[in-house]
């Protein structure tokens, strides 16, 4: 059978080869696209590397994956920390309750509301770290108890023991088991940034999903997880 192929039809052939083939080949650079943010983010993770390498192994996560979960964070963190004033959001929080001011703070950016959560799926920690939290647990006196969650959010170590225990809720609550270390890390990415109070299809609909920004005002919005993802692939490539 003779195939007859005109110009028209090759012109197309070549376009849908060439441009299609390019497309899936390239990857979106995202330490170009946040620039100084993204070096500052580096920089803090290379200045603490040790002793959250030896949290993480204390407490049995995998520190890369730890990392890229909360990375996009760290870069939002170097764009807004010399932006932001959070002094009166502090003593809202404190003297009304997250109903009255719910801000990120720190380096990975938590909530008070996130860290309340956490303290409420306490009971599905283990060992040490559950112990740790039951010291940590809601007091009679809720001002008091609030203090103590802002005064952790403004220390690096205690934020990140809140993360390795976000990790570990995380697997006691969804079937991350039967999933590959790609789908695994954008779940997790995307449980942090979302929400790890729904279910697993909620935060699975989610995956992909341009809805991060590092400015005050939103402006162009990214997939948190394809940005972890990113991060992750490229911190194995030169370790």
């Amino acid at each position: 059978m003779t195939v007859i192929i005109t110009w028209k039809r090759l012109t197309v052939l070549i376009t849908i080869f060439f441009f299609g083939s390019t497309s899936f080949s390239q990857q979106t650079d995202y330490k170009k696209i946040f620039g100084t943010d993204w070096v500052k983010a580096e920089a803090f993770v290379s200045e603490n590397e040790n002793w959250m390498k030896q949290l993480s192994g204390k407490y049995d996560v995998e520190y890369s994956e730890a990392i890229a979960v909360v990375f996009p964070e760290l870069v939002r963190y170097s764009a807004l920390r010399d932006k932001m004033e959070i002094t009166l959001l502090k003593a809202l929080y404190i003297n009304l309750g997250e109903d009255y001011a719910d801000f990120s703070i720190g380096q990975f950016q938590m909530k008070p509301s996130f860290v309340e959560s956490l303290h409420k799926k306490g009971s599905l920690l283990k060992g040490r770290l559950r112990k740790l939290f039951q010291e940590k647990s809601k007091s009679d006196d809720i001002k008091k108890y609030r203090a103590a969650i802002v005064r952790d959010l403004e220390n690096p170590e205690s934020q990140f023991l809140y993360l390795i225990a976000f990790l570990k809720i995380c697997e006691n609550v969804y079937p991350l088991g039967d999933i590959d270390e790609d789908a695994r890390l954008r779940f997790l990415s995307t449980a942090y940034n979302y929400s790890f109070q729904k279910s697993f299809d909620e935060v699975n609909k989610m995956t992909g999903k341009k809805f991060f920004y590092t400015k005050l005002v939103r402006g162009d919005s990214y997939s948190y997880a394809d940005i972890s993802v990113y991060w992750y692939a490229n911190y194995h490539k030169i370790h």
